[in-house]
């Protein structure tokens, strides 16, 4: 997929919960269910994920894996790859993303992996991304990102653009396309 670029401002930082609403509607009515693996986002998707009501029908939880040897520990990741990449790299959050698939049993698996700053991380520079939704199959698919601004637009934008790729996924798999 192609990089995301650009500044980080209001519009890019507004609260994804009025979509986040959308991808649940597609869930619920498809009778599908979707679960987070979190990095630098630190649970911040899962949050929006959970805003509207009625969010438990298809949200079935999330993993927290902030430190890297939780992402191989809680997630799976393969630890050959997070000592080869370090934990900021885009095989990670694909394995991310099918870990927390399979650990909780959900249709869909959604995982962030990224540095928001201050400081670089495993030689990667602030504003490195890298998301991931896997859905059965073994299918997964992919968006890098390279963020400007501080430390809690990055985030934010890494929330929204998470909730995003989950909607496009959820439509090229139904022909629907939600608000």
């Amino acid at each position: 997929m192609p990089e995301s670029t650009g500044p980080v401002g209001p519009e890019s930082t507004r609260s994804a919960a009025p979509r986040a609403a959308g991808v649940l509607a597609l869930l619920v009515r498809r009778g599908e269910t979707v679960a987070t693996a979190e990095s630098l986002t630190a649970g911040l998707i899962g949050a929006e994920l959970t805003v509207p009501p009625g969010a438990s029908a298809a949200f079935a939880g999330g993993v927290l894996a902030y430190a890297t040897a939780l992402k191989h520990r809680l997630l799976g990741v393969p630890a050959a790859l997070l000592e080869r990449e370090g934990a900021v790299h885009p095989e990670v959050a694909a394995a991310m993303a099918d870990g927390v698939r399979e650990l909780t049993g959900a249709t869909y698996g959604v995982a962030a992996t990224g540095v928001a700053g201050p400081d670089p991380q495993d030689g990667k520079p602030v504003g490195t991304v890298h998301l991931a939704v896997s859905g059965s199959g073994g299918r997964v698919w992919h968006r890098d990102l390279r963020l400007d601004g501080t430390r809690e637009e990055i985030r934010r934008w890494t929330v929204n653009e998470a909730v995003d790729l989950l909607r496009e996924v959820l439509e090229s798999n139904s022909g629907e396309q939600s608000g």
